[in-house]
């Protein structure tokens, strides 16, 4: 503390970030003033929603072992974010406020054991991972600091499934899945590793257009993540990444000289590979269905009926059976907002639709900017998976990136000069110290 203000900046808060001319940076910050111990706690929570369930790996991995590290991994997280924020200060957030009222639902419908006693430990888990954000929210202050966060850790993971792939293909590529990208290192689905892909691109491009990366550093993320995208087949990840992109990008094309070049180009390639290209394009995105098949979404649709289907108390109507794997009948359900109905009820999916209009409506009011636009690429991102893909309820990477468009929509705090300067020798009256704008 006695360094901050030595600076004279404000102790702690959001606000750290902000010092006067000629100010330092501390050593154990990144250069808007985040602690970077709150990276490590970034990356954790990565790991934690990594998941256990996937492709078989070159190395046998119990599920016990996964979830152990997982699990490992979200405690320490949120212990790191207590150990750097032991004063509780947090930043006023509707959306990790609207997850706390999440838990409701989750908490009522699982005690009642429908589930198994497994409810309660992913009630316990929703709960570790939203005290961990409400740690974290005091950082939040519209900086990019943890979008590289994000891209460096997720960038981590698909530089796994490529090793995977260098060493051994067959595992990576195997016929249970169609020959489509798996995770042969850590066990990932390739819609995960489509998804991460996806997000990773997005932001990078947006970074690089935003010119707060260099074009190389840039090629460096967007290209193999293009590589692992195209051999996932993950045709969800593919229209979330160029239909969030398009949107982030046109929000940026009235202030933005960049954006409309690369939106005037992106136009030009999609014509020409629609024209040249249709074919393979097509095969690509059908990946060997019949049309049949690929009308009910692989199957979706029958599991969608079933569920919709299905008899229901007036309890489990409103708050549903309790957090469970995602699934109805031994089959994944696939759809965030059919998994919400049928784990947390109409309360759940109120709440999980509250979500994405108060984040996009906040969006929308904001002045166009870099931090607005990957906040729109990702509740964008988040709204085309939540289709096909299911996570808006439970601690997810989709509640992750969802995290960061709230981040990235924070609004800046300045920091103020202490009424009292600061003179060597003269003691400082705690008022002073702990003064803090929020």
């Amino acid at each position: 503390m006695g360094e901050d203000l030595r600076h004279g900046v404000l102790p702690g808060g959001p606000d750290t970030g902000a010092t006067h001319p000629g100010a330092e940076p501390r050593p154990d910050s990144t250069p808007d003033g985040t602690p970077r111990i709150v990276g490590i706690v970034w990356g954790l929570l990565v790991l934690n929603t990594l998941g256990s369930a996937g492709a078989k790996t070159i190395v046998p991995l119990p599920r016990s072992l996964i979830q152990m590290i997982t699990m490992g991994a979200l405690v320490a997280a949120f212990t790191l974010a207590l150990a750097v924020n032991l004063r509780l200060r947090v930043r006023p957030s509707a959306y990790v406020f609207l997850l706390t009222l999440l838990l409701v639902p989750s908490v009522i419908s699982s005690v009642n054991l429908e589930s198994g006693f497994g409810a309660l430990f992913r009630c316990a888990r929703l709960a570790l991972f939203i005290g961990t954000l409400w740690l974290l929210s005091r950082w939040w202050n519209g900086g990019l600091t943890f979008v590289r966060h994000h891209i460096r850790m997720y960038f981590a993971v698909l530089g796994s499934v490529a090793a995977g792939l260098a060493i051994s293909p067959g595992a990576a590529l195997p016929e249970l899945y169609g020959g489509r990208l798996v995770g042969a290192l850590w066990p990932l689905t390739p819609p995960q590793i489509g998804q991460y892909a996806a997000v990773i691109t997005g932001l990078t491009v947006l970074l690089a257009l935003g010119r707060r990366t260099d074009r190389a550093s840039a090629a460096m993320v967007i290209v193999p993540s293009l590589v692992l995208l195209a051999l996932t087949h993950t045709r969800t990840a593919t229209l979330g990444l160029f239909i969030g992109l398009t949107l982030a990008i046109g929000s940026l094309i009235l202030t933005s000289a960049a954006a409309r070049r690369f939106f005037t180009w992106a136009v030009l390639c999609a014509a020409v590979a629609a024209v040249g290209f249709a074919s393979a394009l097509q095969a690509w995105f059908l990946r060997g269905q019949s049309k049949e098949n690929f009308s009910n979404l692989t199957g979706r649709a029958k599991v969608w009926d079933a569920l919709l289907a299905a008899p229901r108390s007036t309890s489990e109507k409103w708050f549903g059976a309790g957090l469970g794997d995602k699934s109805f009948g031994g089959l994944p359900i696939d759809n965030s907002w059919l998994a919400v109905y049928q784990e947390q009820g109409l309360f759940g999916v109120a709440l999980v639709a509250a979500v994405i209009i108060v984040l996009g409506g906040v969006a929308l009011l904001r002045p166009p900017s870099l931090q607005r636009a990957c906040a729109i690429f990702l509740i964008s991102y988040c709204a085309i998976a939540s289709y096909t893909e299911a996570g808006l309820g439970d601690a997810s990477p989709y509640l992750l990136h969802l995290a960061l468009a709230a981040s990235l929509l924070a609004t800046p705090v300045a920091a103020t000069p202490l009424s009292t300067p600061a003179v060597p020798g003269r003691r400082i009256p705690r008022w002073a110290r702990d003064r803090e704008v929020t």
